[in-house]
């Protein structure tokens, strides 16, 4: 909480994650594609604030979604919400990392193709 109340700006960044998590680890291992787990990295994040969220023992919704596949990085969508209000919009950018080399590597194929089912360019 912030000193108006209301979820520290930071703890969006936090939100973000978990629904990261769940999509690229949890949703990609589930599809067969397990090579993400551990081998992407954040390059940037950004949010626009809509309304203030307060505290509350109700879930936030958190759609996730691919807006972007390029080379060896993509881009992902959120909506921050519940049921009626809109909190903010998200959006981050990955890449494909190898630890080893300690540098970016393609997306394979079948990283490419399972990401794409998860795109929506005009969401």
């Amino acid at each position: 909480m912030d000193a108006y109340g209301h979820v520290n700006n930071t703890e969006y960044l936090a939100y973000l994650e978990e629904a990261r998590i769940a999509l690229l680890f949890q949703g990609a291992a589930d599809a067969g594609v397990t090579t993400l787990l551990g081998q992407v990295v954040v390059v940037r994040h950004e949010i626009d604030y809509r309304r203030p969220l307060e505290f509350r023992p109700e879930p936030i919704l958190i759609d996730t979604w691919v807006t972007g596949i390029r080379n060896t990085s993509f881009s992902l969508g959120y909506d921050v919400r519940d049921e009626n209000t809109l909190y903010a919009t998200a959006a981050t950018v990955m890449a494909a990392y190898d630890a080893a080399a300690e540098a970016t590597r393609p997306l394979s194929e079948r990283e490419r193709s399972w990401l794409e089912t998860l795109r929506d360019d005009e969401a």
